[in-house]
């Protein structure tokens, strides 16, 4: 990806049909943290799709809001909705501005959003971002694989091993289940 975002973690984990999608609490700003128990994931279309931010808030709300339209648009396809949001974004004057990355995850399918344009689907189900994410990643893949844990557990696990090494992260984690 090509913006680094700082102050959080969201992860993702989807297995046998179950899907979990957290994050921590911190918000930073600079060096000090201003707040220890944001929550930085929703569930959105009534329960069927989670959702996390990464970055700046009140950007975050925006792409929530400007996700949202598309699911709309584009009722049961998040495939579709996830593009048209990305091509928006990045083509978009003051979307293109916003300083967050989205993750959006239904049981089929997640994807990580960015404004320059990115659209990723993992291969092995599990998203992450955020300063955080690349240890409650390499923390989550270790454990789907070496482990009969569901997503959740998982998903609360890797997110405390990514606070207890990433100072942009704390342990007040928040996780939501499809």
């Amino acid at each position: 990806m090509s913006r680094v975002i700082r102050a959080t973690t969201i992860l993702c984990v989807r297995k046998d049909g179950h899907v979990a999608m957290g994050g921590d609490g911190q918000i930073t700003v600079g060096d000090t943290v201003m707040k220890a128990n944001a929550s930085k994931v929703r569930t959105l279309k009534g329960g069927k799709i989670l959702a996390g931010f990464a970055g700046a808030a009140a950007d975050a709300f925006t792409l929530f809001e400007k996700f949202e339209e598309k699911l709309e648009r584009y009722p049961g396809n998040i495939s579709r909705a996830a593009v048209e949001l990305a091509k928006d974004w990045r083509s978009d004057r003051v979307l293109r501005r916003l300083e967050a990355l989205l993750a959006v995850a239904d049981k089929e399918r997640g994807y990580v959003l960015s404004g320059s344009g990115e659209l990723i689907e993992p291969d092995d189900g599990i998203l992450a971002i955020g300063s955080g994410g690349p240890y409650a990643l390499s923390a989550a893949r270790a454990l789907l694989s070496n482990s009969t844990l569901e997503p959740k557990p998982i998903v609360e696990r890797a997110l405390q091993i990514a606070a207890d090494i990433c100072i942009y992260t704390n342990a007040n984690i928040n996780v939501l289940e499809l």
